[in-house]
């Protein structure tokens, strides 16, 4: 006689009531009247099979980390007690020693998530307090020997991973916290002091970029009556400028609107060179439309050869013509050109390709076999309907249509 373990977990009566095996005794949970028994139980099963996959996830959550116990603690909870009285057919019972071996081992995880919650904290204390002692260490510096433009990006980075500190790690306790800030936020003012005073020892500086930068004006100036000829010299002079140094915002703003204004005379002579050579193009420009209006007739030409030698002829027409301006509307009209190309020789290639003697032979002998094939499966067609077997009917006609069709594909 088999054990009680190894009958089945479900059994249906007549009347499609499903009943589920708890220990020695059997418990109803539902019914599937509109169905065979093999499909009531299979329904059934599934539904334990749901709660075991459930099981199942909670444990690989656990066991490879980073959920928390106590929500994992949760879930096991609430699935527990949906297993009570689950309208399930399966090992009830395993699956909650399995949630009850999940409890314990969650409850100590729980333990040890207490206690990396602490050790966190003592770290962000400890990540925190390096970031006061670094800045307080620039302050401390003397501001005469400090780069500033390095120093202040070091102060614009501490105060920046601080800001991330605080809004991504553990809240620190609020005394700790606000003690913290308050040394981290003096040492800063004491660096912005500094460096203010810095700066404003540099008017001396700015005087002398400013010299610099009126010889600079002077000399562009003075190029205006070489016209486009003067574009080198002034981008020798504008390299001198990015050298000169600083002068102060406004006196800048000024400076560099006098020098720019300089400069923009000889573009606007390159300029109106560029318009009146863009005007002598509209001839070209007609002309290499007119080709693109002939090339047309690439495209319809079926012959080739004569499609080729056309658009040869129409290329060399093109290259006679010569250069555009501007160079967008050479490109555009060269884009259009090469398009007629391209298309040109993809039907090369598909022409090479259907004439290809080694590509006519492999589809020969792929005709030759799907003939052997169709004959033979016409004749299994013609048997199958002599003996009158729907089954192999069926499938000699579905064989015979499909084999058709690859016929037909390939032009045979």
């Amino acid at each position: 006689m088999p054990s009680a373990d190894a009958a089945p977990w479900g059994r249906v009566e007549d009347d499609g009531t499903v009943s589920v095996r708890e220990g020695d005794s059997w418990r109803v949970v539902g019914q599937y009247p509109d169905g065979t028994p093999a499909e009531a139980l299979a329904y059934f099963e599934r539904k334990f099979a749901d709660l075991a996959g459930e099981v199942t996830l909670i444990e690989v959550r656990h066991r490879r980390g980073g959920a928390s116990a106590s929500d994992l603690r949760s879930a096991v909870s609430g699935l527990r007690s949906r297993l009570a009285g689950a309208a399930a057919v399966g090992d009830l019972a395993g699956l909650d020693a399995r949630l009850e071996s999940l409890e314990g081992e969650l409850s100590a995880a729980s333990e040890t998530e207490a206690q990396a919650a602490k050790e966190a904290l003592d770290a962000a204390i400890a990540e925190r307090t390096v970031l006061v002692e670094a800045i307080e260490a620039i302050a401390s510096r003397d501001p005469q020997s400090i780069q500033w433009k390095q120093t202040s990006a070091e102060v614009t980075d501490l105060f920046d991973r601080w800001q991330r500190h605080q809004s991504d790690g553990p809240r620190l306790p609020r005394g700790v916290g606000q003690q913290l800030w308050k040394r981290f936020r003096d040492a800063r003012s004491v660096v912005d002091k500094h460096r203010r005073e810095f700066y404003a020892s540099l008017d001396e500086t700015h005087k002398s970029a400013r010299d610099a930068k009126q010889r600079l004006i002077e000399r562009a100036e003075k190029l205006a009556t070489q016209g486009e000829d003067g574009i080198g010299a002034y981008r020798e002079l504008l390299d001198q400028w990015k050298l000169a140094g600083r002068a102060g915002k406004k006196a800048d703003d000024a400076l560099w609107a006098r020098f720019k204004a300089a400069g923009d005379v000889l573009y606007g002579a390159r300029s109106e060179r560029e318009s009146a050579d863009a005007e002598a193009s509209k001839e070209k420009i007609a002309a290499k439309r007119e080709l693109l209006d002939e090339a047309a007739a690439v495209g319809a030409e079926k012959d080739i050869a004569a499609a080729r030698a056309l658009l040869t002829q129409i290329q060399r027409r093109w290259d006679d013509i010569g250069r555009i301006f501007p160079r967008d509307k050479e490109r555009a009209l060269d884009d259009d050109l090469r398009k007629i190309e391209q298309a040109l020789r993809t039907r090369e290639d598909a022409d090479w390709k259907n004439n290809n003697p080694e590509t006519k032979a492999r589809q020969g002998d792929m005709l030759s076999q799907l003939h052997d094939a169709i004959a033979k499966l016409e004749a299994d067609l013609a048997r199958a309907e002599e003996s009158g077997d729907k089954r192999a009917i069926a499938e000699a006609a579905e064989a015979l249509k499909a084999r058709k069709a690859w016929l037909s594909a390939l032009g045979g």
